[in-house]
């Protein structure tokens, strides 16, 4: 992944697979049917590499032939999607590391005001012990985002990072100014918001295209 050079903690991938499959995700032409099983795909894809830098364990295993030091990661996993759009990211994910946990934050923004209003929220208790990726399909405004990392910080939680398929700068910008520690890993950093928010080129809502409603 490269760090767009204007942002500290954006880190925008640049695999081939990534870009292509981000290419049919935005083609209007693409059918639900088939947009969901791209966004989970690229959603597998930025985890793995959003998760390069997980710290392990060494731990004392035994293959059939003798034993040896393996690893363990030091932390548990825990996906918290935004919903709805960020429980579409949830079974990519899951598909690579079975042991995820999965948290809920239900929120939905006020097409008046553009600002994130709660309506759902189920979280564990040892948030301190786990490593926690926030998961919402498009940062636009950056309003969920910060509204979700408040409430996760204010859990306990300690590691904490982003995952969206695609960004606006305005969104980064402002994620980037209230919390500097959280890293956004990102398939690609789109042009700008236009007035309803929406991100340009961007790919439409995420949520009713990969649920087809």
């Amino acid at each position: 992944m490269n760090t767009a050079k204007q942002f500290s903690n954006l880190f925008i991938s640049n695999h081939p697979l990534i870009l292509e499959k981000l290419s049919r995700l935005r083609d209007e032409n693409t059918p639900y049917y088939h947009f969901k099983p791209i966004l989970e795909e690229v959603s597998q894809l930025l985890f793995y590499e959003a998760g390069a830098n997980i710290e392990t364990d060494d731990v004392t295993i035994r293959t059939p032939l003798e034993e040896m030091t393996g690893h363990r990661l030091k932390k548990e996993i825990l996906l918290v999607p935004i919903l709805r759009a960020g429980l579409s990211m949830v079974n990519g994910i899951m598909n690579l590391w079975q042991e995820a946990r999965v948290g809920m934050l239900g929120m939905y923004r006020d097409h008046e005001t553009l600002e994130p209003v709660d309506y759902y929220v189920n979280l564990p208790e040892n948030m301190s012990e786990l490593n926690v990726y926030l998961l919402d399909p498009m940062l636009a405004t950056g309003g969920s985002a910060i509204a979700g990392i408040e409430r996760l910080k204010k859990k306990g939680v300690t590691q904490l990072s982003m995952i969206a398929l695609l960004c606006a700068p305005e969104g980064v910008a402002v994620v980037q100014d209230a919390h500097p520690d959280v890293n956004i890993y990102a398939g690609a950093l789109d042009r700008q918001l236009n007035e309803k928010g929406y991100i340009l080129p961007g790919l439409g809502d995420a949520g009713d295209r990969y649920f087809g409603v």
